[in-house]
């Protein structure tokens, strides 16, 4: 039985099964070498073809903006999730007549730190992680 690797379909026909179906661009491979493709692991890696059309592991290309957009994102809902209860708890302190743990500074810092992360995503910076939105520096022990 001969194996053959069409590169136009990414897939392996063999002389049996697909005699009446082989592509026009396969190319024969040998057992030897169809089964070493199947044994090597494929964590992030798919098989390919090379410039001649036979097949060979290659490494899967993630794409990188994306990837940085959807972990920038994710950073972005954590910051505005953690502080949703600063706010919270300020409007509550507000209400019931108190004093409030923030005082009005900070708290206009802290909505506008939120504002900024809300608007971050729109920013042509974004998704870099060093242009992120700064925290106001008291923020970060108010949050333990």
């Amino acid at each position: 039985m001969l194996i053959f690797y069409a590169p136009t379909t990414g897939g392996f026909y063999n002389s049996i099964d697909h005699a009446n179906e082989i592509p026009k661009d396969a190319v024969e491979i040998s057992e030897h070498a169809y089964s070493a493709l199947f044994a090597a692991p494929f964590l992030n890696r798919c098989i390919t073809s090379d410039d001649m059309g036979y097949p060979v592991l290659s490494e899967l290309e993630v794409d990188r903006i994306e990837t940085q957009i959807l972990n920038e994102t994710h950073w972005r809902d954590a910051q505005l999730t953690a502080t949703d209860r600063l706010v919270a708890r300020d409007r509550d302190e507000m209400d019931d007549g108190g004093g409030t743990t923030l005082d009005q500074a900070q708290y206009t810092q802290l909505q506008a730190y939120r504002r900024a992360l809300r608007d971050w995503p729109q920013d042509e910076l974004f998704p870099a992680a060093e242009h992120r939105p700064v925290a106001p520096p008291w923020l970060k022990a108010q949050l333990q």
